[in-house]
């Protein structure tokens, strides 16, 4: 480990205790927003710092072991404690390399889910409808909380848009590289001379923003409020309790969040708001993006909503994600449509790992 490496950690292991002390702290218990934040330092940490203590504890080990290597009797034990040490370490360094890479500050932040219908008709709504269940079971596997805000249904039981709030640890980086179009090729359950149809899905994956990453003018925003609708409605529509909250309404930059989440109005209000908070800075970091002359060199494919990220081929039980490749890039779709979507996205977190490194390695030569 070179001095600089090792400084950065103590500086990270202190900063960990810190945060520790901090989180015992009444005051910044009593302010959440603090509390937070705190709490997301204090995850991101906790793997950095007790691998930087296991190896602080091993090369203490490695003294004493080489102290040793003069005594006949004790050479031979010393010398595979060494070698068991030196092995250990070096293990250490590769995952330390990985912790340390740069993150993606929405890592840890709550995700809204957007699914909407694309080209297929009934089919593509169809196919909306299944690709929520898969999330559902693999998010639920996974101890994370969704909940449907607003849906609105297609004919056949699909949906042609559903948006769902997913609360949990790391969300965003959870479900991130959903970003885009998903293809299905699958015979309907309407289609009686047994062709294949092609249909797509687009899937938006936004990390919930907080009251200070974007600034939201209530004076811009004008709230309905009216009966909640829909299957989802049904169970909640006892009173006026859905909340449509319009931002610059008649404008170009209008946008519209319909929220029928609850029976509480004010509840829904709230979470309306917190949408639109979401969706403006989604369109100013689109607008930030679309002004670099070149997308992060370690991004997974452009995150944009119109590219096609995978196809599932139910014919050929094949899932294949077109941001892989080799083997790599296909999976068993019963496997996938099961909820055991985890495989792939490790494969997609490995490879943003190792762009992230050769971009360093590049920037760095």
């Amino acid at each position: 480990m070179t001095p600089s490496l090792s400084a950065r950690l103590s500086e990270l292991s202190h900063e960990y205790a810190l945060t520790l002390r901090q989180l015992a702290d009444p005051e910044v218990l009593a302010d959440s927003s603090h509390l937070v934040k705190l709490t997301r330092r204090q995850r991101e940490l906790e793997p950095i710092t007790s691998l930087y203590q296991e190896d602080q504890r091993l090369a203490q080990t490695e003294v004493q072991a080489k102290e040793l290597l003069a005594d006949p009797e004790m050479r031979e034990l010393a010398e595979a404690e060494l070698e068991g040490s030196r092995t250990r370490r070096n293990e250490i360094a590769a995952e330390l390399e990985v912790l340390l890479l740069p993150t993606d500050p929405d890592d840890a932040k709550d995700v809204i889910l957007e699914i909407r219908a694309g080209a297929g008709g009934d089919e593509a709504g169809l196919f909306a409808a299944d690709l929520l269940r898969l999330y559902e079971r693999y998010l639920g596997e996974r101890g994370y909380k969704i909940s449907i805000l607003d849906e609105s249904s297609s004919s056949l039981g699909g949906f042609s848009k559903v948006m769902a709030e997913v609360r949990g640890t790391y969300a965003y980086r959870t479900l991130k590289f959903e970003r885009g179009v998903h293809r299905v090729q699958r015979v309907p359950a309407t289609e009686t001379q047994g062709r294949i149809h092609t249909s797509t899905v687009t899937v938006a994956v936004l990390p919930v923003a907080e009251p200070s990453d974007v600034h939201l003018d209530l004076a811009d925003v004008r709230i309905d409020v009216y009966r909640s609708q829909g299957a989802g409605g049904q169970s909640v529509n006892t009173t006026d309790s859905a909340v449509r909250a319009v931002y610059k309404g008649g404008t170009p930059e209008e946008i519209m969040v319909v929220c029928q989440e609850t029976r509480s109005q004010i509840k829904n209000r709230e979470k309306a708001l917190e949408v639109l908070r979401t969706r403006l800075a989604e369109r100013e970091r689109e607008a930030f993006e679309a002004g670099q002359s070149a997308n992060r060199a370690a991004q997974v494919g452009s995150g944009d909503r119109s590219e096609k990220v995978r196809t599932y081929n139910y014919p050929q039980n094949r899932v294949t994600d077109h941001r892989l490749s080799g083997d790599d890039k296909n999976f068993a779709l019963d496997t996938v449509m099961g909820g055991s979507l985890g495989g792939v996205v490790d494969a997609l977190t490995r490879l943003e790992r190792e762009a992230l490194l050769a971009s360093m390695t590049d920037g760095a030569a």
